[in-house]
């Protein structure tokens, strides 16, 4: 006797259909499971055997052969535990059902006692398993208000495997997960220990956060040790907007797939990663035998905040040219090629050389220029290229640290950085464009329009900075989001000139 119960198999951020078949054989008693799984699901049997036991329920004393198709995918994890215990106990006809499960995807982990225990990459499965025409998904009750997220298809969270089976007879059916709709987290006026109002002084690289902040700009903070570059890169968080529904399941689903949603169900707040300059390429950019996210993609609709700049090896910079471009990532493995989503912003605090002094005016630089040379060409052209805004922040003397002038709180800001990203969500709400930054160069030409004069700097400025055509299209998206902030319609010389500012303070 055989049974087939079905399942999902994740891919990246993606799943596919995994069918969990269960074949009782006559021969001596043996647990068998094919269709390359790893450790995890090899050791189902034992998991599967006592669950199976203690649910008071009689585990076949034959052959037992379970089979996950396709064979030719790599099957990981524990989420097929659950799945292979009902394939067996319908194989062996110790369970028998009123009712088809051809339209019922299972996911979840079995403890020995047979209770459910949650899974990771729940919400791609079930995204996929609403494509693929499923109506039905049950899962550990701890992952139901993540699968709940995708309206359109019935979610039931269980407790375990006794619940699940009583449901599928019909004797004690399970509650379903109502469905979770308009997502909505409203950003808190109350100010943090990151608030821009604890920040004093440091007006020019308060105005470019606020410019980054509201066309999703990528920004470069150059300045010696103590001026406040980490502080800054860390208020930028405070003054971005509340990420939409479908950002925040954008991020939910990379989370998810890595493991990494910690129990709650949606991840609701923009992501903030800080990798230390010693992180390995792997997990700046994602891999492994079957590819995870890395830092990269984890910052997807957040920041990437990457103090010591020059300090990451040059190859792990190189790294960042793609995702800066595109807005993903491409990891290529022996197991195969798998795209991340990586639209970020990429928040990058240096010196301006080893003894981090040379802009100093008060402390002497000791640096050769040989060293400050060296120092420098750790970072690529290409790479600076693709970076919109370079920032000095200078040191502040100590009259300006004790000064009591009143500064903006990160609320204020916020809510000028709002009406802007406002600005751009109906412009653009034709496209697949959330931010001026994501705009490539034939809509650039459409939508970031300039007036005569405008026109006439940006060509000057373009030919006396020797500016790539990469950087030319980077200045009209940046002066794009300063005329947003502004509330004009069109691109005026005084936003190109500010956001000439930028580029002019790149230090090559």
């Amino acid at each position: 006797m055989s049974a087939k119960v079905y399942s999902a198999a994740t891919i990246g951020l993606d799943a596919v259909t995994v069918e969990v078949e269960a074949d009782i054989g006559r021969s001596l008693p043996n647990v068998l499971v094919v269709g390359l799984p790893d450790t995890a699901v090899q050791e189902a049997r034992e998991r599967v055997r006592a669950a199976i036991k203690n649910s008071g329920l009689k585990f076949p004393t034959t052959r037992v052969t379970v089979n996950l198709a396709p064979g030719d995918i790599k099957k990981e994890g524990p989420l097929y535990d659950l799945p292979v215990a009902l394939a067996i106990l319908l194989a062996s006809e110790e369970v028998r059902l009123p009712q088809t499960v051809e339209r019922i995807l299972f996911l979840g982990e079995l403890a020995l006692d047979g209770t459910l225990r949650p899974v990771s990459g729940v919400l791609s499965a079930t995204l996929h398993a609403k494509d693929a025409g499923f109506e039905v998904v049950v899962v550990p009750e701890e992952n139901a208000e993540e699968a709940a997220l995708v309206d359109g298809i019935t979610v039931f969270g269980a407790t375990s495997l006794t619940k699940v089976i009583r449901h599928l007879i019909g004797e004690s059916l399970l509650v379903e997960t109502p469905q979770t709709v308009n997502v909505t987290v409203k950003a808190t006026a109350e100010q943090t220990m990151d608030d821009l109002a604890y920040i004093q002084g440091q007006a020019h690289a308060k105005r470019a956060l606020e410019v980054a902040a509201a066309g999703g700009h990528n920004l470069r903070l150059i300045g010696p040790p103590g001026s406040g570059k980490t502080l800054l890169a860390r208020a930028l968080i405070s003054i971005l907007p509340p990420m939409t529904k479908q950002e925040m399941l954008e991020v939910t689903r990379i989370y998810s797939a890595s493991g990494m949603l910690g129990g709650r169900p949606l991840v609701a707040t923009r992501p903030f990663r800080s990798p230390h300059h010693t992180t390995s390429h792997v997990a700046l950019v994602g891999g492994g035998s079957q590819p995870r996210p890395g830092e990269i993609s984890l910052a997807h609709r957040g920041v990437l905040f990457m103090d010591e700049f020059p300090e990451f090896p040059r190859h792990v910079l190189e790294a960042l040219r793609q995702p800066l471009e595109d807005g993903r990532i491409v990891v290529a493995r022996a197991a195969g090629t798998i795209t991340f989503p990586a639209k970020l912003m990429l928040v990058a605090a240096e010196n301006p050389c080893p003894c981090g002094y040379a802009i100093d005016p008060t402390h002497p630089c000791t640096c050769s220029s040989g060293a400050l040379l060296r120092y420098q060409q750790r970072i690529s052209g290409p790479l600076l290229d693709r970076i919109d805004m370079h920032v000095s922040v200078p040191r502040l003397s100590i009259e300006e640290l004790q000064g009591a002038a009143p500064t903006e709180s990160s609320a204020v800001v916020r809510a000028r950085v709002l009406a802007a990203r406002q600005q751009q969500l109906i412009r653009y709400q034709a496209l697949n464009v959330l931010t001026n930054a994501e705009l490539n160069s034939e809509q650039v030409r459409w939508w970031c329009v300039l007036t005569s004069a405008a026109g006439t700097l940006l060509l000057e400025a373009t030919e006396r900075m020797k500016l790539s055509a990469r950087a030319y299209y980077r200045v009209r998206k940046l002066g794009r989001t300063i005329a947003d902030l502004a509330g004009s319609e069109l691109i005026d010389v005084m936003h190109i000139a500010e956001a000439l500012q930028y580029r002019d303070s790149e230090d090559r």
